[in-house]
C-alpha cells in the first residue's frame, strides 16, 4: 500500500502569487504596444520630410515596449486592486499615452496635458462602470 503524503512535506508560503496570465491577455498588450510604436513612429515621419530615420525608428519602439510593460504589469495587478483604483489606473496608463502622441505633434505641454487628462478622464468613467456592473 502506498502511504499518503503528511500535509507538513508541502511548504507553506503567506505571500499572494501573481496571477498566471494566459496568451490571450498577453497578445492584447503586445498588440496594443506594437499599434502605438508604429503610431508613434509615423507621427515622427509624417512631422519632418517623411523619411525614415532611426531615431523615429527607436521612438517607435521604445514607446511600444515601455506601453507593453505597463499593460501586462497593470494586467497582473489589477486583480488585488479596488475597482477604483483600477478604474484610475488604466485612466492614467490611456490618458499619459494618448497625450505623449499628442506631444510628438509639436503642441505645447499644457495642450498635451490637457488632451491627455481629457482621454485619461474618459477612459476613467469607461473603467469604472465596466468594473462597476461586472464586479463579482
Amino acid at each position: 500500500m502506498a502511504a499518503h503524503a503528511s500535509h507538513a512535506s508541502v511548504p507553506v508560503t503567506n505571500r499572494p502569487t501573481a496571477p498566471r496570465l494566459g496568451r490571450a491577455a498577453i497578445a492584447v498588450p503586445v498588440v496594443l504596444g506594437v499599434a502605438y510604436g508604429i503610431w508613434a513612429a509615423g507621427i515622427q515621419r509624417n512631422g519632418g520630410n517623411g523619411v525614415i530615420t532611426w531615431g523615429q525608428v527607436v521612438l517607435g519602439v521604445v514607446s511600444g515596449v515601455v506601453l507593453i510593460a505597463l499593460g501586462i504589469g497593470l494586467l497582473r495587478i489589477q486583480s488585488a486592486l479596488p475597482r477604483e483604483i483600477r478604474a484610475a489606473a488604466y485612466g492614467t496608463l490611456f490618458g499619459c499615452a494618448m497625450g505623449f502622441l499628442y506631444s510628438l505633434s509639436d503642441h505645447s505641454v499644457l495642450r498635451s496635458s490637457g488632451i491627455g487628462a481629457a482621454f485619461g478622464a474618459g477612459m476613467f468613467l469607461t473603467a469604472f462602470y465596466v468594473f462597476y456592473t461586472h464586479e463579482n
